[in-house]
């Protein structure tokens, strides 16, 4: 017998063969899926977690249109830019691919990329407290085996939520944080790139749907 439930739509990382549904349960549909690499303790690039970029089209379809009289033929810093500025949902899902990773060293990883990203769009200001405020007080030495899910969502009123393993642990209301965590996955210089390069793809897809 036919089971009556439908299967979900998944949209595989390519790097790691993780799989992302092609739409969270609050209906924000997947932009594009990527890889974030890092050094750790000088050994060569390690694959530390897949990612999938997941933003409301349709909002983000109105925003762009208001933007732009016509489709740009490539992906555009001005066009990246209205997705990470946009006052909407947006979330990276990050997924655990290293083994061994506990919320010290994810914590790390962000504060270094993060950092950067907030020191660059606000003029060189110092944001260490909002940095902190990231990812809670989550303990140093929770573990977070292959699998373990961070959810880093954009709510409206530039407000960033962080989700580990679906608990709730921050809830940050700042506009500049909210643009510099989705600036490293969609600014000048993303996380990866290729990721980058298919959530622009998307953007340009919003055209040519009315």
């Amino acid at each position: 017998m036919a089971s009556l439930e439908a299967k979900e739509e998944t949209v595989t990382e390519p790097k790691t063969g993780v799989n992302f549904p092609r739409a969270l349960h609050d209906g924000l549909e997947m932009m594009g899926v990527g890889l974030r690499k890092k050094n750790l303790l000088g050994l060569v690039p390690l694959k530390i977690y897949a990612f999938g970029i997941y933003a409301d089209k349709e909002r983000l379809r109105e925003i762009v249109k208001a933007k732009f009289e016509s489709a740009p033929s490539e992906p555009k810093s001005e066009l990246y830019n209205v997705a990470i500025d946009a006052d909407m949902a947006t979330v990276a899902r990050l997924v655990v691919v290293y083994g061994g990773l506990n919320m010290g060293t994810v914590r790390k990883i962000f504060n270094d990329n993060l950092g950067a990203s907030i020191k660059k769009l606000s003029q060189g200001e110092n944001n260490d407290e909002l940095l902190q405020r990231v990812l809670g007080e989550v303990r140093e030495d929770l573990k977070l085996p292959p699998g373990s899910v961070i959810e880093i969502a954009k709510l409206p009123g530039f407000v960033l939520q962080t989700k580990v393993m679906d608990e709730v642990v921050s809830r940050v209301e700042s506009e500049v944080l909210c643009r510099a965590y989705f600036n490293m996955y969609l600014g000048d210089d993303p996380l990866d790139p290729e990721a980058k390069d298919r959530f622009g793809r998307s953007l340009l897809s919003l055209f040519n749907n009315q």
